[in-house]
Order: C-alpha cells, then sequence, then structure tokens
C-alpha cells in the first residue's frame, strides 16, 4: 500500500468519524403540545425546520387540554426538565414567568418582528418588559350565526347585537321538531369550559368574581341576572344535554346545521367556514360579542403559546424552534400547503393586512375587532383587582374556576336552581380564597 493511499483511508476514515461525531450530537427537543388540529398541523409539518436545522430532533408529547396542563404543570413547578418547550396559554404565561419558571425569550431572531404581534395578545405574554412565550394562534369570541335562518324568519343580525335581541332571535329560529336550536352555549363544566364563557359574559353584565378587597361577588345582583338569563334562553331555546357540550360538541352541532346561532371562540370561523367540514359553510355570517350597553363586551381574549421552561438545558435550539413555529414564515407556509383560511389566526397585524388572507377569511376583520375590544387590564365595569378578561390571573382560579362551574352546570341541568348556585359558589370561593391567603 502506497503512502498516498494510506493517507487518503486515514482522511476517509477521520471523515466518516466526523458525520458520526455531528449525528451523535443533535440536540432532541421534547415539546409538550396540545392536541387540536393546528398543533397536528404544525407537526406535519416540521420538514421544514428540520431541512434549516438539521442538528435538532424533535419528540412530540401530544396530549388532551386538561392532561397536557397537569403533567406541564407539575413537571414546571418541580424544575422537572422533562420538556424543552410547552404549550401553555394566556393565563398561565404572567404567572408563570413571575416565579422564574420560563426563560425569557430575547433571541428570536432579526427577521422574526416582535412588534408585529398583535399588542393585546402581546401584552398578554410580557412580564417586566420581557417577552416569556411566543403566540401560536389567538383569539376572542364573537357570534356565529345562520344568514338563511335570520332571513327566513325576517331578521337582520347587527355587527354589534345586544344579549336582548340575542334572545329574541333565538326564540324566533328555533324549529325544535326540525332539531334546530335557536341558540348553542357551552356548558360542560370547567374553567375553560363553561366558566370561560359565563366570566366573560358576566362582564357585559356589569358583574365581577372579587371586588377590590378580594371579597366573591356571587351573591351580588349583576350574577344574579347573568346565570339566570343564560339558564333561561337555554332551557327554551338551546339543544338538549347543553350541560354536557363545550367548545367540541357546539362545533359539531353548527357544523351539522342544527344551531341557529353560537356565541365561542373566533378561531372557530376557519372551521364552520370550510367546506370540507361543515354543512352549513356558505351560510354563516359573523358578529361581535353581546352587549348589555354598559360598555363591556361577552367576548374574551386568549391564545395557545410556545414557551421555554428554565428547567430546560436546551434553550437556545428551543428558541429557534419557537421563533420557526410563530414566524410570519410558518404562516406564509401553512397558507402554500392548507390555503389562507387555515393560517394561524390572532396573533399578526400583517397577516389581517393580507389581501389574500381578507379574501378567504370573510370573519378575518370581525376577529381583529373583537381581539383588539377585548382588555385584559380593565376587565369588567366595575374596578377589580385581578387580569383577565374570562379568568382570574391567580394560582388559585384554576380550582375555584371549575368549582363553580360545576355548580352553573348543574343549574343548567335541573339539578339545582340559580339561587342554590350562586350560594355555593360563594361560599366555596370565599372558603377556598381565605385558605389561600387573600387579601394578600
Amino acid at each position: 500500500m502506497t503512502l498516498k493511499t494510506i493517507l487518503l483511508s486515514a482522511c476517509s476514515a477521520l471523515m466518516f468519524a466526523g458525520v458520526s461525531t455531528t449525528g451523535a450530537l443533535a440536540e432532541t427537543l421534547t415539546i409538550a403540545t396540545v392536541n387540536n388540529g393546528d398543533m397536528v398541523r404544525m407537526q406535519k409539518l416540521t420538514d421544514d425546520f428540520k431541512t434549516k436545522n438539521p442538528d435538532i430532533e424533535l419528540k412530540w408529547v401530544t396530549l388532551e387540554e386538561n392532561v397536557l396542563r397537569q403533567k406541564v404543570t407539575t413537571d414546571i413547578a418541580t424544575k422537572g426538565g422533562q420538556y424543552d418547550i410547552v404549550t401553555i396559554g394566556t393565563y398561565e404565561v404572567p404567572i408563570w414567568a413571575k416565579q422564574g419558571w420560563l426563560a425569557p425569550l430575547d433571541k428570536l431572531g432579526d427577521n422574526y418582528d416582535v412588534n408585529d404581534l398583535l399588542p393585546a395578545i402581546r401584552s398578554g405574554l410580557t412580564s417586566d418588559g420581557k417577552l416569556y412565550a411566543a403566540p401560536f394562534y389567538g383569539e376572542s369570541s364573537m357570534v356565529m350565526y345562520r344568514k338563511d335562518l335570520f332571513e327566513k324568519a325576517g331578521l337582520k343580525m347587527p355587527d354589534a347585537p345586544t344579549w336582548e335581541f340575542v334572545a329574541d332571535a333565538a326564540k324566533k329560529i328555533t324549529d325544535k321538531k326540525g332539531e334546530v336550536y335557536g341558540i348553542c352555549l357551552r356548558g360542560k363544566a370547567g374553567w375553560g369550559e363553561n366558566m370561560a364563557f359565563l366570566t366573560a359574559m358576566s362582564n357585559s353584565f356589569g358583574a365581577r368574581w372579587f371586588d377590590e378587597k378580594w371579597n366573591a361577588q356571587f351573591d351580588q345582583p349583576e350574577w344574579k341576572k347573568t346565570l339566570e338569563f343564560y339558564v333561561k334562553m337555554m332551557k327554551e331555546d338551546g339543544p338538549p344535554g347543553a350541560s354536557s357540550n363545550g367548545f367540541n360538541e357546539n362545533l359539531a352541532l353548527f357544523q351539522q346545521g342544527k344551531c341557529g346561532m353560537w356565541i365561542d371562540a373566533t378561531v372557530a370561523a376557519s372551521f364552520v367556514a370550510d367546506p370540507k367540514q361543515s354543512k352549513v359553510a356558505d351560510k354563516v355570517g359573523f358578529a361581535l360579542a353581546p352587549d348589555n350597553g354598559l360598555g363591556k363586551r361577552g367576548n374574551w381574549l386568549w391564545a395557545w403559546n410556545l414557551a421555554i421552561p428554565a428547567s430546560s438545558k436546551k434553550t437556545d435550539a428551543a428558541e429557534k424552534f419557537v421563533s420557526w413555529a410563530t414566524s410570519k414564515d410558518y404562516t406564509n407556509l401553512v397558507a402554500q400547503k392548507e390555503g389562507w383560511l387555515n393560517a394561524p389566526p390572532g396573533t399578526r397585524a400583517s397577516l389581517y393586512a393580507n389581501a389574500d388572507y381578507q379574501k378567504a377569511a370573510p370573519f378575518a376583520k370581525m376577529t381583529l375587532d373583537s381581539i383588539n375590544s377585548a382588555d385584559p387590564t380593565k376587565p369588567t365595569v366595575k374596578p377589580v383587582p385581578y387580569v383577565g378578561v374570562q379568568f382570574v390571573a391567580i394560582p388559585e382560579f384554576q380550582g375555584i374556576g371549575t368549582a363553580v362551574g360545576q355548580q352553573f352546570s348543574a343549574a343548567l341541568a335541573g339539578q339545582s336552581t340559580v339561587d342554590q348556585a350562586l350560594k355555593s359558589a360563594q361560599q366555596l370561593t370565599t372558603r377556598e380564597m381565605k385558605k389561600a391567603g387573600y387579601p394578600k
């Protein structure tokens, strides 16, 4: 064997070893996310990220919403380090940031354009001037309604209806023999299910969870008006079994043509307007969530966001993925592969200035107006000591909100009266807040 051959063989061996070593050094990011359509779509499109970042591998942990919250909260509170990226809501971000559980996102890249994020969404993810989560999609809530049923009943939906109008319209378009119900609303118990809707609704009735001294307010007339109105309307013109219906159940009912009106998340608009998924896609109209003339509408503010636990040892790689998944380029990728109708909504001003999106999404302006009209810092008619439109941004709210939701769901099901539900809500909330040491 010549010296030249020996040297070439040695170089080849070194090159082979180099490739092998590089592969071994590839970082694997473990991503915990919620099992919904937009997140499943993101997983399908990650070849684009892998092509740009061949040294980063992705491992997915996809869970139902309640299970995701439980597992992620436990891991992040104990600094377990099981996840490098977590999908969390607007509720968790400011609380966890103050606890030091999240890493700040200050390396999203020169092209990320943080200033393009909608102020209403961005402010809820910011603590002490730093961004602690990046929004994957944002939402408010609005009225989705059947234009054909309104026309048949001789009604015209205002862009900004009142609750009185909604209740009257529900009565006029209900056809129980034909299995068409005038109004579909959340009834399933949970702080993120019926209480998200009812808390936002109560704001428009002048109600609040707590006064300035953290005293529970369910014994006040505003809450009684809210719950009586809701229960009466749903019993008279809602679908059967409404106390078991959450977002997904009402979405299915609306898509099947069984709801005259549905007041829920703006993100649902693309599903009800998609002819591949909805039997009534060409008959859907949109309006702002109702009000009572008190200066507050019954709409909420929420975002599903990607955040990096402070316990992660791979923050640089994780931030690259977060940047990719919440960027303008990702929005364009979805539009290219799935059409503009399916672009993740509610996060960037540039999407709502895009003529192609406006053409594909007839609900675009209404969604943006709904998001911009929600103010988490002043969510109620009367002053309150908390931040949050459809939730109260304190750690204790998850447990209290779900317990109150169970009382209100029971009232809707006829298992208790409105007065009994409110009395129980007042007692349990007062007890838990005292136990937690409020006022602090």
